[in-house]
């Protein structure tokens, strides 16, 4: 695993420094202190990756849950919960001792989703709606931060990332879902991903593409102090996603 990370994260040199694209017309007022993005965007689509049923017959959840380490008392924010397919899976297994909080910047999915939590009786998911800049997460506070198939969609990386580092609690780790894909058809070259999360202040620490329903999942762990919005570099807007 070791020598498969360290060959992934070669590119990096290769991939960082360039002044970055608009991928819209105006940057937010709330993230004009960081970079752009420097590549395209996802256009936020369906909250459904998949059927429920497909997902659990690959035996999707119980892998990146099994590969994650998520445990009984393990505290977890599902970010781009949707409809909630990991929400409700995370909860039974963090167990009562456990928490779980959905987050998702869609209002109707959140009200879904909170409809079946109660539904369900599940006293240990908590329901938050965030930014497209901005988690919104309480700080020191999660073992695991999952990112499922949604990080593509994510208009404003260096921010977003930025924001979501002191929501860690110590030793704490994020955990990314996606495709090997251009940007804007949902997806994410790893090398890209791992570039956008070393700007920042993270470093890689596991990567498999084991999944059965295709895609991949990389593992990451803060590195180092949070860098100034200023001094963040860049991942290259002319990076191949082919």
């Amino acid at each position: 695993m070791t020598n498969k990370i360290a060959a992934l994260t070669l590119g990096l040199m290769l991939v960082s420094g360039c002044t970055p694209e608009s991928t819209s017309d105006e940057q937010s007022t709330t993230s004009v202190e960081f970079p752009r993005a420097d590549r395209l965007v996802s256009e936020i689509g369906d909250t459904q990756f998949s059927t429920e049923a497909a997902r659990d017959e690959a035996g999707e959840s119980e892998f990146v849950m099994d590969w994650a380490g998520i445990q009984l008392g393990t505290t977890v924010a599902d970010i781009g919960a949707g409809e909630g397919y990991y929400t409700i899976r995370l909860a039974e297994r963090v167990g009562p001792r456990g928490r779980v909080l959905a987050q998702d910047i869609n209002r109707g999915a959140l009200d879904r989703l909170g409809e079946r939590v109660t539904r369900e009786q599940l006293d240990n998911v908590a329901i938050k709606e965030g930014a497209v800049d901005d988690p919104r997460l309480p700080e020191n506070s999660f073992d695991r931060i999952f990112m499922v198939h949604m990080y593509h969609e994510i208009e404003e990386p260096y921010a977003f990332l930025w924001r979501m580092r002191p929501a860690l609690a110590k030793g704490g780790q994020v955990i990314v879902v996606d495709r090997d894909r251009p940007t804007d058809r949902h997806g994410i070259p790893p090398k890209l991903l791992f570039c956008e999360f070393d700007a920042v202040g993270y470093r890689l620490t596991g990567f498999t593409e084991q999944l059965k329903l295709g895609g991949y999942i990389a593992r990451f762990e803060v590195s180092g102090a949070r860098p100034d919005p200023s001094a963040i570099r860049t991942c290259a807007s002319r990076y191949p996603q082919s």
